[in-house]
Protein backbone atom coordinates (compact mmCIF):
# COMPACT_ATOMS: atom_id res chain seq x y z
CA UNK A 1 0.00 0.00 0.00
CA UNK A 2 2.61 2.49 0.65
CA UNK A 3 4.55 1.59 -2.11
CA UNK A 4 1.02 2.81 -4.30
CA UNK A 5 0.06 5.93 -2.16
CA UNK A 6 3.89 7.08 -1.06
CA UNK A 7 7.28 7.74 -2.66
CA UNK A 8 8.82 5.74 -0.14
CA UNK A 9 8.12 4.26 3.48
CA UNK A 10 10.12 7.29 5.30
CA UNK A 11 7.51 9.97 4.39
CA UNK A 12 5.04 7.28 7.27
CA UNK A 13 7.65 6.49 9.87
CA UNK A 14 7.03 7.78 13.36
CA UNK A 15 8.31 11.18 14.83
CA UNK A 16 11.01 8.91 17.19
CA UNK A 17 12.50 6.99 13.90
CA UNK A 18 12.73 10.18 11.68
CA UNK A 19 14.63 12.56 14.65
CA UNK A 20 16.87 9.47 15.30
CA UNK A 21 17.97 8.76 11.53
CA UNK A 22 18.24 12.31 10.97
CA UNK A 23 20.62 13.12 13.70
CA UNK A 24 22.99 10.07 12.57
CA UNK A 25 22.48 11.80 9.26
CA UNK A 26 23.66 15.11 10.67
CA UNK A 27 26.47 13.91 12.50
CA UNK A 28 27.93 11.93 9.32
CA UNK A 29 27.76 15.19 6.93
CA UNK A 30 28.99 17.57 9.96
CA UNK A 31 32.11 15.06 10.00
CA UNK A 32 32.33 15.34 6.05
CA UNK A 33 32.39 19.00 5.98
CA UNK A 34 35.87 20.99 4.91
CA UNK A 35 36.45 24.56 4.32
CA UNK A 36 34.42 26.01 7.32
CA UNK A 37 36.21 27.82 9.80
CA UNK A 38 38.18 26.15 13.40
CA UNK A 39 35.63 27.53 15.19
CA UNK A 40 32.84 26.42 13.13
CA UNK A 41 34.67 22.68 13.42
CA UNK A 42 34.55 22.92 17.50
CA UNK A 43 31.19 23.97 17.37
CA UNK A 44 30.21 21.31 15.18
CA UNK A 45 31.75 18.59 17.39
CA UNK A 46 29.25 19.86 19.90
CA UNK A 47 26.48 19.05 17.84
CA UNK A 48 25.24 15.23 18.69
CA UNK A 49 21.58 15.17 16.92
CA UNK A 50 19.22 17.72 15.57
CA UNK A 51 18.49 19.33 18.61
CA UNK A 52 21.75 20.80 18.94
CA UNK A 53 21.45 22.38 15.46
CA UNK A 54 21.16 25.46 17.09
CA UNK A 55 24.52 26.05 18.96
CA UNK A 56 25.95 26.24 15.05
CA UNK A 57 25.73 29.79 13.09
CA UNK A 58 23.13 30.73 10.82
CA UNK A 59 24.79 30.79 7.14
CA UNK A 60 23.19 33.77 5.70
CA UNK A 61 22.78 34.45 1.69
CA UNK A 62 24.70 37.70 1.75
CA UNK A 63 27.51 35.87 3.15
CA UNK A 64 27.26 33.23 0.83
CA UNK A 65 27.79 35.04 -1.88
CA UNK A 66 30.55 37.31 -0.25
CA UNK A 67 32.91 33.50 0.46
CA UNK A 68 32.28 33.05 -3.01
CA UNK A 69 33.95 36.25 -4.56
CA UNK A 70 36.69 35.29 -2.28
CA UNK A 71 36.80 31.97 -3.04
CA UNK A 72 35.09 31.36 -6.05
CA UNK A 73 32.94 29.62 -7.34
CA UNK A 74 31.27 27.80 -4.10
CA UNK A 75 33.08 29.76 -1.72
CA UNK A 76 34.73 27.05 -0.22
CA UNK A 77 32.46 25.21 1.09
CA UNK A 78 32.05 21.28 0.68
CA UNK A 79 31.10 20.09 -2.43
CA UNK A 80 31.73 17.46 -4.61
CA UNK A 81 30.10 15.05 -8.07
CA UNK A 82 29.76 18.46 -9.34
CA UNK A 83 28.16 18.12 -13.34
CA UNK A 84 26.68 21.67 -13.51
CA UNK A 85 27.36 25.33 -12.38
CA UNK A 86 24.10 27.42 -12.10
CA UNK A 87 23.95 31.14 -11.38
CA UNK A 88 21.03 32.77 -9.50
CA UNK A 89 20.83 36.52 -9.09
CA UNK A 90 22.95 38.42 -7.09
CA UNK A 91 25.31 36.78 -8.96
CA UNK A 92 25.11 33.42 -6.46
CA UNK A 93 26.60 30.20 -7.60
CA UNK A 94 25.17 26.84 -7.19
CA UNK A 95 26.51 23.21 -7.93
CA UNK A 96 23.99 20.76 -9.33
CA UNK A 97 24.61 16.97 -9.70
CA UNK A 98 23.42 14.00 -11.89
CA UNK A 99 23.05 11.54 -9.27
CA UNK A 100 19.49 9.80 -8.67
CA UNK A 101 17.05 12.95 -7.62
CA UNK A 102 19.78 15.13 -6.63
CA UNK A 103 17.30 18.27 -5.38
CA UNK A 104 14.65 15.60 -4.18
CA UNK A 105 12.21 17.04 -6.02
CA UNK A 106 10.95 13.31 -6.85
CA UNK A 107 9.01 13.11 -3.42
CA UNK A 108 7.00 16.31 -4.50
CA UNK A 109 5.93 14.92 -8.04
CA UNK A 110 4.63 11.55 -6.71
CA UNK A 111 2.31 13.53 -4.22
CA UNK A 112 1.10 15.19 -6.99
CA UNK A 113 0.28 12.02 -8.79
CA UNK A 114 2.77 12.48 -11.77
CA UNK A 115 3.97 8.94 -13.09
CA UNK A 116 5.25 6.69 -15.13
CA UNK A 117 2.74 7.22 -17.91
CA UNK A 118 3.19 10.98 -17.79
CA UNK A 119 4.38 13.45 -20.35
CA UNK A 120 5.51 16.80 -18.01
CA UNK A 121 5.83 19.88 -20.10
CA UNK A 122 8.78 21.26 -18.52
CA UNK A 123 8.59 25.53 -18.54
CA UNK A 124 10.96 26.51 -15.73
CA UNK A 125 14.19 28.37 -17.18
CA UNK A 126 17.08 25.73 -18.43
CA UNK A 127 19.25 28.99 -18.87
CA UNK A 128 22.10 29.38 -15.93
CA UNK A 129 19.04 29.24 -13.15
CA UNK A 130 18.81 25.21 -12.30
CA UNK A 131 15.18 24.96 -11.99
CA UNK A 132 14.67 23.27 -14.70
CA UNK A 133 17.00 20.49 -14.32
CA UNK A 134 15.67 20.33 -10.65
CA UNK A 135 12.35 19.51 -11.90
CA UNK A 136 13.46 17.39 -14.39
CA UNK A 137 15.68 15.18 -11.98
CA UNK A 138 12.10 14.98 -9.86
CA UNK A 139 10.51 13.45 -13.07
CA UNK A 140 12.86 10.59 -13.69
CA UNK A 141 12.25 10.37 -10.24
CA UNK A 142 8.95 9.62 -10.64
CA UNK A 143 9.75 7.87 -14.40
CA UNK A 144 8.00 10.55 -16.01
CA UNK A 145 8.81 11.52 -20.03
CA UNK A 146 9.77 15.13 -19.99
CA UNK A 147 9.37 17.74 -22.59
CA UNK A 148 12.39 20.41 -21.68
CA UNK A 149 9.93 23.41 -23.24
CA UNK A 150 11.74 25.75 -20.94
CA UNK A 151 10.01 29.40 -20.86
CA UNK A 152 8.51 31.92 -23.54
CA UNK A 153 7.36 30.94 -26.89
CA UNK A 154 3.75 30.38 -25.75
CA UNK A 155 2.17 29.32 -29.50
CA UNK A 156 5.12 27.42 -30.29
CA UNK A 157 4.46 25.85 -26.30
CA UNK A 158 1.19 25.00 -27.11
CA UNK A 159 1.51 23.09 -30.65
CA UNK A 160 4.21 20.87 -28.73
CA UNK A 161 1.78 20.15 -25.76
CA UNK A 162 -1.00 18.78 -28.48
CA UNK A 163 1.33 17.06 -30.06
CA UNK A 164 3.01 15.07 -27.79
CA UNK A 165 -0.28 14.85 -25.54
CA UNK A 166 1.67 16.61 -22.49
CA UNK A 167 -0.60 15.61 -19.45
CA UNK A 168 1.56 16.96 -16.59
CA UNK A 169 2.84 21.35 -16.16
CA UNK A 170 6.08 22.27 -14.32
CA UNK A 171 6.33 25.71 -14.42
CA UNK A 172 5.70 28.81 -12.17
CA UNK A 173 1.88 29.10 -11.19
CA UNK A 174 0.79 31.72 -13.68
CA UNK A 175 2.47 31.19 -17.01
CA UNK A 176 0.31 27.32 -17.12
CA UNK A 177 -2.84 29.98 -17.54
CA UNK A 178 -0.97 31.92 -20.49
CA UNK A 179 -0.48 28.25 -22.24
CA UNK A 180 -3.87 27.66 -21.60
CA UNK A 181 -5.21 30.61 -22.36
CA UNK A 182 -3.20 30.83 -26.05
CA UNK A 183 -4.65 27.14 -26.55
CA UNK A 184 -8.31 28.55 -26.10
CA UNK A 185 -7.52 31.50 -28.62
CA UNK A 186 -5.76 28.63 -31.24
CA UNK A 187 -8.80 26.73 -30.65
CA UNK A 188 -6.90 23.86 -29.31
CA UNK A 189 -7.78 20.99 -26.46
CA UNK A 190 -4.77 20.07 -23.89
CA UNK A 191 -5.14 17.07 -22.24
CA UNK A 192 -2.87 18.44 -19.39
CA UNK A 193 -4.48 17.25 -16.18
CA UNK A 194 -1.55 17.39 -13.65
CA UNK A 195 0.30 20.49 -12.71
CA UNK A 196 3.47 21.17 -10.38
CA UNK A 197 4.19 24.53 -10.28
CA UNK A 198 6.85 26.60 -7.87
CA UNK A 199 8.88 30.08 -8.14
CA UNK A 200 6.03 32.08 -7.01
CA UNK A 201 2.96 32.48 -5.51
CA UNK A 202 -0.17 30.11 -5.93
CA UNK A 203 -3.19 32.23 -5.42
CA UNK A 204 -6.76 30.52 -4.14
CA UNK A 205 -8.31 32.32 -7.26
CA UNK A 206 -5.80 30.86 -9.79
CA UNK A 207 -5.73 27.49 -8.16
CA UNK A 208 -9.61 27.30 -8.60
CA UNK A 209 -9.50 28.49 -12.34
CA UNK A 210 -7.47 25.33 -12.72
CA UNK A 211 -9.66 23.05 -11.09
CA UNK A 212 -12.10 24.17 -12.88
CA UNK A 213 -10.38 22.92 -16.22
CA UNK A 214 -9.89 19.68 -14.74
CA UNK A 215 -6.25 20.74 -13.25
CA UNK A 216 -5.15 19.28 -10.23
CA UNK A 217 -2.31 22.07 -9.22
CA UNK A 218 0.10 21.72 -6.33
CA UNK A 219 3.15 23.45 -5.21
CA UNK A 220 6.07 23.14 -3.84
CA UNK A 221 8.92 25.39 -1.53
CA UNK A 222 12.55 24.76 -3.35
CA UNK A 223 15.52 26.64 -3.96
CA UNK A 224 18.10 26.73 -5.80
CA UNK A 225 20.60 26.61 -3.26
CA UNK A 226 18.40 23.58 -0.93
CA UNK A 227 16.59 22.02 -3.48
CA UNK A 228 13.00 20.98 -2.49
CA UNK A 229 12.11 22.14 1.05
CA UNK A 230 8.57 21.28 1.82
CA UNK A 231 4.95 20.34 -0.62
CA UNK A 232 2.01 20.43 -0.80
CA UNK A 233 -0.10 17.16 -1.02
CA UNK A 234 -3.43 15.97 -1.86
CA UNK A 235 -4.66 17.26 1.53
CA UNK A 236 -3.69 20.91 0.54
CA UNK A 237 -3.41 21.31 4.31
CA UNK A 238 -0.22 23.08 4.86
CA UNK A 239 3.12 22.18 3.01
CA UNK A 240 5.07 18.91 3.88
CA UNK A 241 8.95 19.06 4.82
CA UNK A 242 10.88 17.25 2.51
CA UNK A 243 12.62 13.78 4.13
CA UNK A 244 16.05 15.67 3.05
CA UNK A 245 16.02 18.61 5.20
CA UNK A 246 15.75 19.74 8.75
CA UNK A 247 14.06 22.82 8.72
CA UNK A 248 14.20 25.09 11.69
CA UNK A 249 11.80 28.36 12.20
CA UNK A 250 13.58 31.11 14.17
CA UNK A 251 13.54 34.40 14.95
CA UNK A 252 14.88 37.15 12.21
CA UNK A 253 18.33 37.81 12.73
CA UNK A 254 18.90 35.40 16.20
CA UNK A 255 18.55 31.72 15.22
CA UNK A 256 16.95 30.92 17.77
CA UNK A 257 13.57 29.02 17.47
CA UNK A 258 10.03 30.24 17.93
CA UNK A 259 7.32 28.71 19.76
CA UNK A 260 5.50 25.73 17.62
CA UNK A 261 3.14 28.00 15.47
CA UNK A 262 4.61 31.32 15.95
CA UNK A 263 5.87 32.88 12.75
CA UNK A 264 9.53 33.17 11.94
CA UNK A 265 12.92 32.60 9.19
CA UNK A 266 12.67 29.09 7.40
CA UNK A 267 16.13 28.14 8.60
CA UNK A 268 16.93 24.90 6.68
CA UNK A 269 19.99 22.09 6.99
CA UNK A 270 20.25 20.06 3.92
CA UNK A 271 22.05 16.54 4.30
CA UNK A 272 22.69 16.14 0.64
CA UNK A 273 26.56 15.11 1.28
CA UNK A 274 27.49 16.74 -2.50
CA UNK A 275 26.71 19.83 -1.04
CA UNK A 276 25.57 19.71 2.30
CA UNK A 277 24.45 24.03 3.57
CA UNK A 278 24.23 23.36 7.50
CA UNK A 279 21.56 26.24 8.99
CA UNK A 280 21.36 28.12 5.78
CA UNK A 281 19.06 31.03 6.29
CA UNK A 282 16.18 30.80 3.27
CA UNK A 283 14.68 34.77 4.03
CA UNK A 284 11.40 33.19 4.14
CA UNK A 285 8.90 33.55 6.47
CA UNK A 286 6.55 30.71 8.19
CA UNK A 287 5.58 28.74 10.52
CA UNK A 288 5.08 25.28 11.63
CA UNK A 289 1.34 24.14 11.52
CA UNK A 290 1.02 22.18 14.63
CA UNK A 291 -0.58 18.14 13.54
CA UNK A 292 -0.23 16.03 11.08
CA UNK A 293 -1.25 15.90 7.39
CA UNK A 294 -4.43 13.47 6.17
CA UNK A 295 -2.63 12.41 3.92
CA UNK A 296 -0.59 10.04 6.32
CA UNK A 297 2.48 11.64 5.80
CA UNK A 298 4.08 12.12 9.22
CA UNK A 299 6.60 15.17 8.92
CA UNK A 300 6.07 18.02 10.36
CA UNK A 301 4.28 20.84 8.44
CA UNK A 302 4.86 24.51 7.75
CA UNK A 303 1.95 26.72 6.75
CA UNK A 304 3.74 28.07 3.43
CA UNK A 305 5.61 31.40 2.24
CA UNK A 306 4.17 33.81 4.70
CA UNK A 307 6.48 36.80 3.59
CA UNK A 308 10.15 37.85 3.87
CA UNK A 309 12.41 38.36 6.95
CA UNK A 310 13.78 41.41 4.79
CA UNK A 311 12.16 43.44 1.44
CA UNK A 312 14.03 40.23 -1.26
CA UNK A 313 10.47 39.79 -2.83
CA UNK A 314 9.92 37.11 -5.77
CA UNK A 315 8.44 38.69 -8.87
CA UNK A 316 7.18 36.64 -11.55
CA UNK A 317 9.66 33.62 -10.16
CA UNK A 318 12.53 35.74 -10.15
CA UNK A 319 14.07 37.36 -6.65
CA UNK A 320 14.78 41.34 -6.52
CA UNK A 321 16.82 42.20 -3.55
CA UNK A 322 17.01 45.43 -2.05
CA UNK A 323 20.48 46.04 -3.26
CA UNK A 324 19.97 45.74 -7.26
CA UNK A 325 17.14 48.43 -6.55
CA UNK A 326 19.43 50.67 -5.01
CA UNK A 327 21.99 50.38 -7.93
CA UNK A 328 19.75 52.01 -10.19
CA UNK A 329 20.53 55.14 -8.25
CA UNK A 330 23.97 54.72 -9.04
CA UNK A 331 23.55 54.53 -12.66
CA UNK A 332 21.86 57.04 -13.26
CA UNK A 333 23.16 60.91 -11.20
CA UNK A 334 19.64 62.64 -11.62
CA UNK A 335 17.70 59.77 -9.89
CA UNK A 336 17.31 60.68 -5.79
CA UNK A 337 15.08 57.33 -4.73
CA UNK A 338 13.93 54.03 -6.46
CA UNK A 339 10.78 52.38 -5.26
CA UNK A 340 9.84 48.81 -6.77
CA UNK A 341 6.26 47.72 -6.14
CA UNK A 342 4.59 44.63 -7.38
CA UNK A 343 0.64 44.13 -8.02
CA UNK A 344 -1.53 41.84 -9.48
CA UNK A 345 -3.25 42.14 -12.90
CA UNK A 346 -5.60 38.97 -13.10
CA UNK A 347 -3.46 36.12 -12.13
CA UNK A 348 -0.02 37.79 -13.13
CA UNK A 349 2.60 40.00 -11.64
CA UNK A 350 3.09 43.38 -12.52
CA UNK A 351 6.28 45.18 -11.26
CA UNK A 352 5.96 48.83 -11.21
CA UNK A 353 9.34 51.22 -10.70
CA UNK A 354 8.85 54.34 -9.92
CA UNK A 355 11.96 56.54 -9.86
CA UNK A 356 12.09 60.25 -8.05
CA UNK A 357 13.84 62.18 -11.22
CA UNK A 358 14.40 65.39 -12.92
CA UNK A 359 14.34 63.62 -15.68
CA UNK A 360 10.83 63.11 -17.77
CA UNK A 361 12.39 60.42 -20.46
CA UNK A 362 11.85 56.82 -18.78
CA UNK A 363 13.00 55.10 -22.25
CA UNK A 364 15.69 55.89 -20.60
CA UNK A 365 15.27 53.77 -17.71
CA UNK A 366 14.09 50.61 -19.17
CA UNK A 367 17.08 49.33 -20.23
CA UNK A 368 18.78 49.81 -16.99
CA UNK A 369 15.96 48.12 -14.85
CA UNK A 370 15.67 44.50 -17.39
CA UNK A 371 19.66 44.38 -16.71
CA UNK A 372 19.57 45.55 -13.18
CA UNK A 373 16.25 43.19 -11.84
CA UNK A 374 16.46 40.20 -14.63
CA UNK A 375 12.74 41.88 -15.27
CA UNK A 376 10.85 44.20 -17.25
CA UNK A 377 8.68 46.97 -15.46
CA UNK A 378 6.23 49.78 -15.90
CA UNK A 379 8.66 52.86 -15.42
CA UNK A 380 6.44 55.83 -13.45
CA UNK A 381 8.30 58.83 -13.20
CA UNK A 382 7.98 60.57 -9.76
CA UNK A 383 8.41 64.20 -8.48
CA UNK A 384 11.88 64.23 -5.95
CA UNK A 385 10.59 64.24 -2.66
CA UNK A 386 7.43 62.32 -3.39
CA UNK A 387 8.02 58.89 -2.23
CA UNK A 388 6.77 57.86 1.15
CA UNK A 389 10.31 57.87 3.39
CA UNK A 390 9.13 54.45 4.98
CA UNK A 391 12.23 52.86 4.83
CA UNK A 392 10.50 50.73 1.88
CA UNK A 393 12.75 50.05 -1.24
CA UNK A 394 10.48 46.95 -2.54
CA UNK A 395 6.11 47.20 -1.67
CA UNK A 396 4.63 43.78 -2.16
CA UNK A 397 0.63 44.94 -2.76
CA UNK A 398 -0.29 41.68 -3.84
CA UNK A 399 -2.76 40.19 -1.45
CA UNK A 400 -2.54 36.13 -0.49
CA UNK A 401 -5.89 35.68 0.52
Amino acid sequence: MAGKLYFDELETRSSDSRAAAQSRKLRSVLGSIVGQSEAWHVAASEVHDIEDLSKLPVLRKSELAERQMNRPPFGGLSVKNVAHIFQSPGPIYEPGGITHDWWRMGRFLHAAGVRHDDILQNCFSYHLTPAGMIFESGARAVGATVLPAGTGQTELQVTAARDVGTTAYAGTPDYLKVIIDKADDMGISLAIKKAVVGGGALFPSLRQEYADRGISCLQAYATADLGNIAYESSSKEGMIVDEGVIVEIVTPGTGQLVLPGEVGEVVVTSMNADYPLIRFATGDMSAVLLGQSPCGRTNMRIKGWMGRADQTTKIKGMFVRPEQVASIVDRHAEVVKVRVIVRRLGQQDVMIVQLESTCSDESIYAETIEKTLKLKGVVEIVAPESLPKDGLVIEDQRSYD
